[in-house]
């Protein structure tokens, strides 16, 4: 188990309520006020906001809060195109951007859009190339790559990030050969559920389970190997109601996802609860599991706060 690390926690917002210079910019810098760690964008095709521009607005108005995506669909972005945008944004953001991948999961993106819908497999051996031409375009030397799905013969990538050797790599994933992957490859492992059906609905309940977070943390571990204690292990958190009643809370949580009410209390995928009961078991949590970075949507930004003001950083 990695050593505790101290506690952060992440803001997601892909689709505010309004997109103006100057509602997103007061986001971000609430955001930051609150002691959040950092501000992520997601990566899909529907009403949300595009990441790459809404990241770099959240960065100037702000001066401390770090900017993340969380995470780009590796199926719509060219490794050597992103690249040369994950560098430009760690630049200019002055250091402050986590480069969070992942291999692609909403079906209703790809159908929609008409993009092919590879196999899970396939698609996170892509998302493992496009990791290799990535580490490579970020070194000082140019960029050698001969894959299957990606060759790249001889470019220099620029400009270099300001984050050496290059920003945090985020992976996340609830299977068994993307968090593989991620022990063997990230900075940060984004634990969720295993959501290969391509939707949330009630058959990921079982996947949630502290039985369920067991099995991933050895996955992770038996990739990492002696590189595993410097991981930062992540949950995100689809539930996220402060001053909720717990035992109401639970029974709910386990009739929608078929779990029973213990197995709801201790899934690391929900928090509910008043404020102390929600900080011990943040704590709990770090203490079996190792997760020390806390993923939540910006409808928790408040009720979340008090949370943050007292475990952040420690």
């Amino acid at each position: 188990m990695p050593a505790d690390k101290p506690f952060r926690f992440t803001v997601q917002c892909s689709s505010p309520n309004e997109v103006t210079p100057q509602s997103w910019a007061a986001l971000a810098r609430k955001v930051e006020d609150l002691g959040y760690y950092s501000l992520t964008v997601s990566d899909h095709l529907d009403e949300q906001i595009a990441p790459i521009a809404a990241l770099m607005a959240a960065a100037n108005a702000t001066t401390t809060l770090r900017i993340g995506s969380m995470l780009f669909c590796n199926d719509y972005r060219h490794p050597v195109v992103l690249a040369k945008e994950a560098a430009t944004l760690d630049a200019l953001s002055g250091g402050r951007f986590d480069l969070g991948l992942g291999a692609g999961w909403l079906h209703t993106d790809y159908e929609r859009a008409g993009i092919q819908l590879d196999p899970p497999g396939v698609r996170i051996d892509r998302l493992e190339e496009a990791l290799a031409v990535l580490k490579g375009l970020f070194a000082d030397e140019p960029c050698h790559f001969e894959g299957k799905h990606y060759q790249v013969r001889g470019l220099q990538g620029t400009p270099k990030p300001t984050q050496r050797p290059y920003p945090p790599i985020v992976i996340g994933g609830g299977g068994k050969r993307v968090l593989s992957l991620a022990g063997r490859e990230a900075d940060v492992v984004a634990i969720n559920m295993n959501m290969q059906k391509g939707l949330i609905d009630s058959s990921v309940g079982v996947n949630a389970t502290v039985d369920a977070t067991d099995q991933k943390i050895a996955w992770i571990r038996e990739a990492a190997g002696e590189r595993f204690p410097d991981l930062v292990l992540q949950s995100r958190i689809h539930l996220a109601l402060p001053g909720s009643d717990r035992t109401e809370m639970a029974n709910n949580l386990a009739a929608g996802f078929g779990l029973t009410p213990e197995q709801a209390l201790g899934t690391p995928h929900a928090l509910f609860g008043s404020v102390d009961e929600i900080i011990n078991d943040l704590l709990v949590r770090r203490e079996r599991f190792g997760i020390s970075s806390i993923g939540i949507a910006v409808d928790a930004l408040d009720s979340m706060a008090p949370i943050v003001a007292k475990l952040a950083g420690s």
